[in-house]
């Protein structure tokens, strides 16, 4: 059974954003897909008490990984009552695209709203 949680261990979280060149800090988080003990993907992210951002999701191409692993990622704002998401642009934009996430490409906010809805990763 595959399943797809927040991680708790801060050095796990900063060695994903390092993959990526990135920086943690004390909002940063990650969500990973795990099956059997093996990853199979996760998602970057940064949330505040205001908004998430959303840095990097892999793998990128296995559409219904990907969509399962960024809704998992949405879930933890929507928990935590942060309705207004966001995607960074080194974020997989395409990938936001083809899932249908993308509410305003100029604000690169992603809807929330998705997540109470089908996913579009039939392809």
């Amino acid at each position: 059974m595959i399943s797809v949680l927040p991680s708790k261990d801060n050095v796990e979280i900063e060695n994903f954003f390092k993959k990526h060149n990135l920086v943690a800090d004390e909002f940063s988080g990650c969500v990973i897909a795990t099956e059997n003990q093996n990853i199979l993907g996760y998602c970057l992210y940064s949330l505040t008490p205001k908004s998430m951002t959303v840095f990097a999701v892999e793998p990128q191409e296995d559409i219904p990984l990907a969509d399962g692993i960024l809704r998992s990622a949405l879930h933890v704002a929507a928990e935590n009552f942060v309705l207004d998401a966001f995607y960074d642009s080194c974020a997989p934009i395409q990938l936001f695209q083809a899932l249908g996430f993308i509410k305003n490409e100029d604000e690169k906010r992603l809807n929330i709203d998705k997540l109470f809805g089908g996913c579009n990763c039939h392809k």
